[in-house]
């Protein structure tokens, strides 16, 4: 048991053609005692497409209003918190890193960033929606996961257009924990700032400053998830430059202060967080690593 439910996760690596687009391919099955529902909060991430059979989720982000009853939900990428109430359910989610936003999205992501869709509803989604039906009357967790994976594959027999080197070149600054302003990145990249600006906010959401310091907040925040031991002083990120400043943050990705979110439950993101950490070696979506194509 997980709080009030019992949470399994299941992570799947997407096959080799995929790997440069996506996270991972998951399932988390949830089950609430007594037909109840719990809350929980989504880290900031990369981009996800979640398909729910079930009970399904109420789902908040700050400045938008609670998306309730879809079926299937798109998230652009976040910088805050998305916060959830199931029930017992089951949600295959597919993570899509900066390259897959700009191969199978196509659209500037930062029109979409902190944002959270019905994939019925939006126009530019309607690509997706034959991923609303990937669920067929019994449960059928490999039948399901061929089903995503294959319906990505042929979206990408279908295009012939080359990736924008770019992207990673980006992606690869960002996880690099040695990297702490705009101008370490930008002499990274070999970008100019100007060009450095524009790739970020079109394909990961969000100006590189922004990017930066959510990169730094999250591997504060994994260190003490995985280590609750070492308490907030010793998680904090070495770029911090004091306590008062990794507590600003925590207010500004997560909406609480880090003694709230201490005392919070987390019933399915600390499951999620252990099973990907097993699977992965990376506990967060925004921590993992592209693979080069």
């Amino acid at each position: 048991m997980t709080g009030d439910c019992t949470v399994r996760v299941r992570f799947h690596r997407p096959p080799a053609p995929l790997a440069p687009y996506f996270t991972t391919f998951y399932i988390t099955e949830v089950v609430v005692a007594d037909g109840g529902r719990v809350t929980d909060h989504l880290h900031p991430e990369w981009a996800n497409v979640r398909i729910f059979s079930g009970d399904c989720p109420d789902s908040e982000l700050p400045g938008q209003a609670p998306l309730t009853g879809s079926a299937a939900n798109f998230t652009g990428p976040t910088s805050t918190a998305l916060k959830f109430t199931v029930g017992t359910l089951r949600t295959w989610g597919v993570g899509i890193l900066p390259l897959g936003w700009a191969r199978f999205v196509g659209q500037p992501a930062n029109a979409h960033a902190d944002r959270v869709y019905a994939l019925a509803e939006q126009p530019f989604l309607q690509p997706f929606a034959p991923l609303a039906a990937i669920f067929g009357q019994a449960p059928d967790e490999e039948a399901e996961l061929s089903r995503i994976t294959q319906f990505f594959l042929q979206k990408l027999a279908q295009s012939d257009e080359a990736d924008d080197p770019r992207i990673l070149v980006c992606h690869n600054a960002l996880l690099d924990p040695e990297i702490s302003n705009v101008a370490e990145m930008a002499e990274a990249t070999r970008l100019p700032a100007h060009t450095l600006e524009r790739q970020c906010r079109r394909h990961f959401g969000f100006a590189p400053r922004l990017l930066l310091r959510r990169q730094r907040f999250m591997r504060s925040l994994v260190q003490y998830m995985l280590d609750p031991t070492l308490h907030w002083i010793g998680a904090i990120d070495s770029h911090y430059h004091d306590q008062a400043q990794f507590v600003r943050d925590f207010h500004r990705f997560m909406g609480m202060s880090p003694r709230e979110y201490a005392a919070t439950p987390k019933p399915i993101l600390q499951e999620v967080m252990r099973a990907r950490q097993e699977f992965l070696g990376s506990a967060v979506q925004a921590l993992h690593a592209p693979v080069p194509r």
